[in-house]
């Protein structure tokens, strides 16, 4: 059973106790670890700290059964060693050959080409992950602005500067030539996919509600397997790596025991970041 988002539950009830075995997954502790997740909602932030808890209690009880760490250690600096020496020693990835990096590569060259760029401007609509009342007043304004702006595009550079909570609002919403990476995390996934002009309606990030427009796109141009070998390599192992560690959590899932909420693949890529 998934934990349930907060926000959603009725009349205020407490989700359901997460529990690792015999141990209890508190509260306040998922409270403190949120703010190592930002998320678009506090219910989604509040999720994924408490699967970065469970899979870390998952490891560390593994590492006292194998002698790796004391059963009632609570230095975090002797537990991550523990860990560490853990996955070293029982997680097997295969080093990929040079063939396996020529398939990954012909697979899915576009993401080893040159980052494609874009010129974009913004008008920041702010409000908090967890406000859902300003978040909603904000996306209702951001979608009049959309259609004010499929009328008349000329007004962008007033409407940024009149409702943007970026400092970009003094250059009428401008954030310049942006490749990936340049901006937040779900923003930067979303830029990726859009086309070129105003998009239908704001996108989400953990400050608010983005009405974008992108001026122009630059598509990256593909590089030669011999010029990033290295990457497609590392990239390779890094790929394997996750899978041999989603299973490995998944079966320690089952050997102890896990309630109140599911692991997923992100729990792997949680705990590799």
């Amino acid at each position: 059973m998934q934990m349930i988002d907060i926000e959603q539950i009725p009349g205020g009830a407490s989700p359901p106790p997460i529990r690792v075995g015999d141990t209890t997954i508190a509260e306040s502790d998922i409270a403190l670890e949120m703010q190592y997740h930002p998320a678009p909602s506090a219910g989604e932030a509040q999720l994924q700290a408490a699967r970065a808890l469970v899979v870390r209690e998952l490891l560390r009880r593994r590492a006292v059964a194998l002698g790796l760490v004391a059963a009632d250690s609570d230095d975090e600096g002797d537990n991550d060693a523990a860990i560490a020496a853990l996955l070293e020693r029982e997680l097997e990835v295969p080093e990929p050959s040079e063939a396996d990096c020529r398939r990954f590569f012909d697979a899915d060259s576009e993401r080893f080409s040159e980052p494609t760029r874009l010129a974009v401007r913004h008008i920041l609509l702010p409000a908090a992950p967890d406000d859902a009342e300003a978040r909603d007043a904000q996306y209702r304004l951001g979608e009049r602005l959309i259609a004010e702006l499929q009328e008349i595009p000329e007004r962008f550079t007033e409407f940024a500067q009149r409702h943007s909570a970026c400092p970009s609002k003094d250059e009428g919403g401008e954030l310049g030539w942006l490749a990936p990476g340049q901006t937040v995390a779900e923003l930067d996934r979303a830029l990726q996919h859009l086309p070129e002009g105003l998009h239908e309606r704001p996108l989400a990030s953990r400050y608010g509600w983005h009405v974008v427009l992108i001026d122009q796109r630059l598509g990256g141009q593909r590089l030669p397997f011999e010029e990033v070998f290295d990457r497609v390599r590392h990239s390779l192992r890094e790929h394997s790596t996750r899978r041999a560690l989603r299973h490995y959590l998944l079966a320690l899932e089952a050997e102890t025991g896990v309630e109140g909420i599911t692991l997923d693949d992100d729990s792997a890529n949680a705990l590799m970041q």
